[in-house]
């Protein structure tokens, strides 16, 4: 008996450790969990290379070279393709990824804005803005860069 006893509490023990671990793992968060996503019925080659002619084409939302920021994936395993923009006008820059999902789908998500001449004032999107600068934030990226993005796509 004492030994159907042992076997019961291993079985017991793993039991409520795979639950934990599938407990956490709903309610984890992901690297980006504010991020707004859209998601664009083409290749992420399409998009990143509609990114890359949206820049060439408008080079003011380009970073400037002393932020060093550069777009791309930071080694041959990491799942986004980190991409900046800037808004000369209200000197901030805006970090997007990209990340195939599915055949033929991509999503970009929009991920932070930093504020300013320098580099540690980022805001999380869907975080750390008010409701109706939030709201301002999105529209603005969707208006100046996304649909101009997405219309490069359609026209190619």
């Amino acid at each position: 008996m004492n030994i159907v006893k042992k076997i019961g509490f291993g079985l017991l023990l793993v039991s409520v450790g795979f639950g934990f671990y599938k407990l956490a793992e709903l309610y984890s968060p992901g690297s980006y969990p504010n991020a707004e996503t859209y998601d664009i019925r083409v290749s992420e080659e399409k998009i990143i290379n509609s990114i890359n002619k949206f820049k060439d084409v408008n080079p003011k939302f380009v970073p400037p070279v002393s932020f060093n920021l550069q777009d791309g994936r930071f080694n041959a395993n990491d799942h986004w393709y980190d991409v900046y923009f800037y808004y000369p006008e209200s000197k901030e820059i805006i970090h997007v990824w990209t990340r195939p999902n599915g055949s033929g789908l991509t999503t970009v998500g929009f991920v932070s804005i930093n504020q300013g001449d320098h580099l540690g004032n980022w805001k999380d999107i869907n975080r750390d803005f008010s409701s109706s600068e939030n709201s301002m934030q999105k529209a603005k990226f969707e208006k100046l860069i996304l649909d101009p993005i997405k219309q490069i796509i359609d026209v190619k």
